[in-house]
């Protein structure tokens, strides 16, 4: 998939397509809770294997039971159809 910069309009889609993501500072961002800190792990250890698939990697953040992601695309400098991606198949994993 070769990324590209999505515009306005369609990052104004993605916040409605993708449930709880939102925009901040050129990334899209989502808090996921979990029951406790394995529920947690073993939910970024499933996101890693989808990040390797797509070789794209987030930025996040873990504290006991909860996970921040941040996703950009660093060498395009913005958010891209990649990271729409990607969200959705974190918000895929994270619903199962």
């Amino acid at each position: 998939m070769e990324p590209y910069i999505l515009q306005d309009e369609e990052l104004n889609e993605l916040v409605v397509k993708i449930p709880g993501w939102e925009i901040k500072s050129k990334q899209i961002q989502r808090e996921f809770n979990f029951a406790n800190f394995i529920e947690a792990f073993a939910f970024m250890t499933k996101v890693a294997l989808i990040c390797e698939k797509y070789n794209h990697h987030p930025n996040w953040e873990n504290v006991y039971a909860k996970v921040i992601i941040k996703l950009n695309t660093h060498d395009l400098g913005g958010i891209t159809n990649l990271d729409q991606t990607l969200a959705s198949e974190i918000n895929k994993i994270f619903d199962q």
